[in-house]
């Protein structure tokens, strides 16, 4: 009988892709993957460990799957990504339930973890994160019309909160002939829309040819015959130039969506995080992508109660959300997190502050997106349709990434997978609500 296997992933769309490198090997080595875990003999927990939440999340989670040993069919509980590689060697202590565990530099070792755990073995991958494969084959774990594409991994910017460079390495481009090669296959196998990640896209290039060439892979990635749309995640503020902002608005394929985590604003707070560059530097990067592109919609994360910032530092931050009104951002509390250089410094503001700021900045960000969303009542949006459910079609326009921004609800007939233009009559927060139609007879977004 065939060894059926669970797969849950957590945490971002990179470590979705690992979890997707991890399945392809699966399948290749004979195991079935299913969706009940009740019916599966290995259940593999891919984890974030980037905040405190993610932890929880990830714990909360092996546990709930240790218990189909005692219910289900379950012989191994296998956990790999980045809360194995932060925490792993202890794993064995605190959680007896785990079977086998790999870190990030281990996911090529997920067949030989599995067998070694269904024989009884306990298994511990830690090869050194640097050396990490770049390629691997993959079983696409979503649906086939979207998919990531990730250029590289690690990183290099060392931001005082962040424990991603110590659980993922340097950063290491791919080869750009590989990444391209990679698209086109996606392309074949049906992907429409190709979501280009990495911890820092923009600093692609940098270490294999000693430059930023994203704008130049960019525009091989889109004269890939069958991809139609190209979202860009996560660039560095200090690393997006001009040169990329001209590719963005010259190629039609780009979509103007751009996911900038700037954290904060406040010049001190912004050194204190050891993040590049100043508030200016931010706000003319903000001014020049809508000079380029007027239509375009920023996405940010910003960071709120992190060591030492003052009622000061708060006020800019909500200044500057009232002036530039971003369109989509998410705020977060400072998570103190060992390991890091800001979870030293003396200064810690209380998490009651940082809740009560975190409020409100989640109420005045409230009415950016509610103003945005009214702006488009009467529109014209190009849709990738992503499925129906009781209220009708589903779908996301060019403002809207899988999974953290808005939905289209929409009257039609278009099928999941297939674009569709739809005008909107109604909203409600991020979401919109809409009639499919002609874009030819319409105002078209």
């Amino acid at each position: 009988m065939k060894i059926k296997y669970y797969l849950l992933s957590l945490g971002c769309a990179k470590n979705l892709v690992n979890a997707e490198q991890m399945a392809y090997l699966l399948d290749e080595a004979g195991y079935i993957k299913t969706d009940d875990p009740a019916q599966a003999q290995v259940a593999i927990v891919n984890t974030c460990g980037f905040i405190d939440g993610a932890k929880t999340e990830a714990i909360d989670s092996i546990l709930e799957l240790a218990q189909y040993k005692q219910t289900g069919s379950l012989r191994a509980l296998v956990v790999t990504g980045c809360l194995s590689q932060r925490y792993g060697r202890e794993f064995e202590q605190e959680l007896p339930e785990v079977d086998a565990v790999c870190g990030t530099g281990s996911y090529h070792e997920i067949v030989d973890a599995v067998r070694s755990a269904l024989s009884g073995s306990r298994a511990e991958k830690f090869a050194p994160i640097e050396c990490a494969p770049l390629e691997g084959q993959r079983k696409l774990l979503t649906p086939a019309y979207s998919a990531y594409l990730r250029i590289a991994e690690g990183c290099d910017n060392r931001c005082a909160y962040c424990v991603i460079p110590s659980l993922r390495g340097p950063f290491r481009s791919r080869r750009e002939e590989d990444v391209v090669a990679e698209a086109e296959k996606l392309a074949q196998m049906g992907t429409k829309e190709l979501i280009i990640i990495a911890q820092d896209i923009t600093r692609f290039g940098t270490d294999t040819c000693g430059r930023r060439t994203l704008p130049e892979l960019l525009r091989k990635l889109c004269r890939i015959d069958g991809i139609e749309w190209i979202r860009l995640h996560y660039l560095y503020p200090e690393e997006t130039d001009e040169e990329l902002l001209r590719v963005c608005a010259e190629e039609e394929k780009i979509l103007h969506y751009f996911d900038i985590p700037i954290q904060h604003i406040s010049d001190r707070v912004l050194k204190r995080m050891n993040r590049r560059g100043t508030g200016d530097d931010i706000r003319r990067l903000i001014d020049n992508i809508r000079r380029y592109m007027p239509d375009a919609v920023i996405r940010t994360s910003l960071i709120v109660g992190f060591p030492g910032e003052t009622e000061e530092d708060f006020s800019e931050l909500c200044e500057f959300l009232e002036q530039y009104r971003l369109e989509r951002a998410g705020v977060f509390c400072y998570s103190q997190e060992e390991g890091t250089a800001a979870a030293e410094m003396d200064d810690q503001v209380d998490d009651l502050v940082s809740e009560r700021r975190r409020e409100i900045l989640y109420e005045l960000q409230e009415r950016v997106m509610d103003e945005r969303s009214a702006r488009c009542v009467g529109k014209t949006l190009k849709v990738l349709c992503t499925g129906e459910d009781e209220r009708g079609k589903l779908g996301r326009s060019f403002m809207d990434s899988p999974d953290i921004d808005g939905t289209v609800i929409f009257e039609g007939d278009a099928c999941e997978g297939e674009f569709a233009y739809v005008t909107v009559t109604a909203y409600e927060g991020c979401d919109l609500y809409g009639i499919q139609t002609d874009p030819e007879e319409e105002d078209t977004l």
